[in-house]
């Protein structure tokens, strides 16, 4: 969204002042390098931890927040703002599985204790938690899901394993939906569990993806015992918690996401500029990819203008609803093509594996110019996009019950 479109009050304009003020005096060039080289979904790990100890420093550790957990009481243009002159900024990304998935579900289900316990930390950068959601056998159909959790005594005994966990290798603290108990439907007797990495009996293993990254893990559970405290909810109504983060997964994400994708749009916009067209002219001059980007740019402008629904559907304390999940397909679709785009701008220079030099501090110098370093990884990360959260199909199901069941008599 063009915030010259917005009718910014003055204490609107001051905000948004503030917001550039932070940003320009706590975005070093480092913390931009590290944007800049970011080819899924986070930065180098020790950037996003720094930036979001730096962010809760200055007032901005999870604006979305109630304020009574430190978060913030902004007005829905406010949060637009943030969510516009953030993507602008263009800061490190931030693993946020626990800031903007658990956290809500801890402050909706979660014990005074395990507020007290869980929450200062996620905000201040402490904490990393891992997602454990997706199994071998239990991916989009995640009621299917296997790993155990065999009571004995006050305790959990966890045994199975759990996949495709983002930065699984950083996080100290994991939660995960394990199988307590056998009932009548497989979303029956699953419970939400909170807990330490560091516990005996779990190992990691990497997981490489096609762009030569490691942000994906495997994990494996042996005899892994919990106390029964860990239980986020209620002991086998795990679903109902699960069910609540996925509304914040694919929807209170829905604003910056479009924010993002304006970025992008832009950075695809900036390399064709930079290439040339064979004709002395460069890919700006070409009237078919001008037409192809033209016609994504306007698909952005779309969701973009969607977004600012949503944001305002949660700001009066609602939750995302099947809108949410529509934009997030349509959002992905539009991701990948834009990344297709700026792989195809880069030509050859697409070709070679240079994840050497795409750490913030390198000995290895690029091939080729500099704006063509990331298209191919970026390219290839985002294919992922097609499965990672459901697929586009579940979501397309999601939507489709919800309709119907309202229709009905």
């Amino acid at each position: 969204m063009d915030l010259n479109l917005l009718e910014l009050s003055e204490d609107d304009q001051i905000f948004r002042e503030r917001v550039r003020t932070f940003y320009e005096e706590n975005l070093t060039p480092e913390f931009r390098k590290a944007a800049k080289l970011t080819t899924w979904a986070f930065s180098e790990f020790e950037y996003g931890q720094k930036w979001q100890k730096i962010r809760n420093s200055n007032g901005f550790g999870a604006p979305y927040w109630p304020a009574e957990y430190g978060g913030t009481e902004w007005t829905t243009t406010q949060k637009l703002i943030w969510e516009i002159e953030t993507a602008e900024a263009h800061p490190p990304e931030i693993m946020r599985t626990a800031r903007d998935y658990v956290a809500p579900c801890i402050m909706k289900f979660g014990t005074p204790e395990q507020k007290e316990k869980y929450l200062p930390k996620i905000i201040s950068g402490d904490d990393w938690w891992a997602q454990g959601y997706s199994e071998p056998g239990a991916g989009s159909d995640l009621a299917a899901l296997k790993l155990s959790a065999v009571s004995d005594g006050d305790h959990y005994v966890l045994n199975g394993s759990k996949i495709w966990t983002t930065f699984a290798q950083f996080a100290n603290r994991i939660f995960l939906l394990a199988r307590t108990a056998n009932m009548d439907r497989k979303q029956k007797g699953i419970s939400f569990l909170l807990f330490d990495m560091d516990t005996p009996g779990i190992e990691v293993r990497p997981i490489i993806n096609i762009a030569n990254e490691h942000e994906f893990n495997e994990i494996f559970f042996t005899d892994v015992r919990i106390p029964k405290s860990s239980v986020l909810g209620e002991e086998h109504e795990g679903w109902a918690v699960a069910r609540y983060l996925l509304l914040f997964e694919h929807g209170f994400r829905i604003v910056q996401t479009t924010a993002e994708l304006r970025r992008r749009a832009g950075w695809v916009r900036e390399i064709a500029g930079l290439e040339a067209d064979g004709a002395g002219g460069t890919l700006l001059d070409d009237p078919d990819f001008t037409r192809r980007l033209g016609l994504l740019e306007i698909g952005v402008e779309a969701v973009d203008f969607a977004s600012g629904q949503i944001i305002e559907l949660t700001d009066s304390g609602g939750t995302p609803g099947w809108e949410a999940e529509l934009l997030n397909i349509r959002c992905r679709e539009l991701d990948q093509a834009l990344t297709e785009l700026a792989k195809e701008a880069v030509g050859l220079y697409a070709a070679p594996d240079q994840k050497a030099s795409r750490y913030v501090v390198s000995d290895v110098d690029p091939i080729g110019p500099d704006h063509a370093l990331t298209p191919m990884p970026i390219f290839l990360a985002q294919r992922g996009a097609t499965i990672a959260g459901g697929t586009p199909e579940i979501h397309r199901n999601n939507i489709a019950r919800h309709i119907f069941k309202k229709k009905r008599p």
